[in-house]
């Protein structure tokens, strides 16, 4: 579907009051969004369909999106319908890698993540997916061998060093996890903040929040071992570190194959070939640390 598709498929929705504009919202990298605006306000509206070689089922993720705004965490679901979905607009800066390592932010989205974690499951209705990023590795493993990827040679080792990350990384407690913290699905209205984008949310560990979230932002290793302890309310523990920093290997791992996959599939305008790049780079670096830990 061409732009010009999408944007008279957009404004020929019943919802709109009035004279109805749409201008695109830059910075998707798995959907196409839009900024539109009537006579009744501002609204943000997520184009895309079920990407089932990234695991991201729409069913899913509005399901997640109701639930997070029940728990009083993300802006409201306005209307759904033929994969596209209204958002209540909410006046807000998204946040940088830098807000993110804040100290004085930090522990603001750290309460966010843990409320998440902890409130969307008593609001979330219907079938809920498991996002288990091992499984998901394997499957980018497997479709980029399929398609002969440029890759194809790493996925042997990659796959190996992700056994390897499964085995250290449990035994598992499961919460509900958004899956997906860059610093871009983070919102400052000045008085709150708030979580957005949905795509890959479902039941997981919830150390892979953390280890995404830390190893997305430039945690330093200080904030990282208060990020566990004030999370888990309590000491950490060798243990408890080990198993935290193979699933933040294994955060990188999956963010790494997911571009390496997004290189040979997707049409969205964006420069994946670097961002694999720097992805393998900082997992490299990651898992080095690691393995002398």
């Amino acid at each position: 579907m061409t732009q010009s598709d999408l944007m008279s498929k957009i404004q020929a929705l019943p919802i709109w009051q009035g004279e109805v504009t749409a201008r695109p919202l830059a910075g998707g990298i798995t959907n196409v969004n839009y900024l539109v605006e009537d006579r009744t306000g501002k609204y943000v509206v997520r184009a895309g369909n079920d990407i089932p070689l990234h695991h991201v089922m729409r069913f899913n993720e509005l399901a997640a999106a109701r639930a997070a705004h029940a728990a009083g965490l993300s802006p409201a679901v306005v209307h759904a319908s033929d994969n596209l979905v209204v958002l209540e607009y909410v006046e807000s800066r998204t946040l940088s890698e830098a807000d993110v390592r804040n100290p004085d932010l930090l522990p603001r989205v750290l309460d966010l993540v843990k409320a998440y974690h902890q409130k969307v499951p008593e609001y979330l209705r219907g079938p809920a997916l498991v996002f288990w990023v091992f499984h998901v590795i394997r499957d980018y493993g497997a479709t980029l061998v399929d398609r002969n990827s440029g890759y194809s040679d790493l996925v042997p080792e990659l796959l190996e060093i992700a056994g390897k990350l499964d085995h250290a990384a449990g035994p598992f407690d499961i919460v509900f996890g958004h899956n997906d913290l860059l610093c871009g699905n983070l919102l400052d209205d000045g008085q709150r903040l708030w979580l957005i984008d949905f795509d890959y949310a479902g039941f997981n560990t919830p150390l892979f929040d953390l280890g995404g979230l830390a190893s997305n932002n430039g945690l330093s290793a200080e904030q990282e071992d208060w990020m566990l302890s004030v999370y888990f309310e309590t000491q950490v523990t060798d243990d408890l570190r080990r198993r935290y920093h193979a699933m933040k290997c294994a955060s990188l791992l999956r963010e790494t194959m997911w571009s390496m996959v997004s290189e040979i599939t997707s049409d969205i305008d964006f420069d994946y070939q670097a961002y694999t790049a720097e992805n393998l780079s900082r997992f490299r670096a990651a898992y080095e640390d690691f393995q002398v830990s």
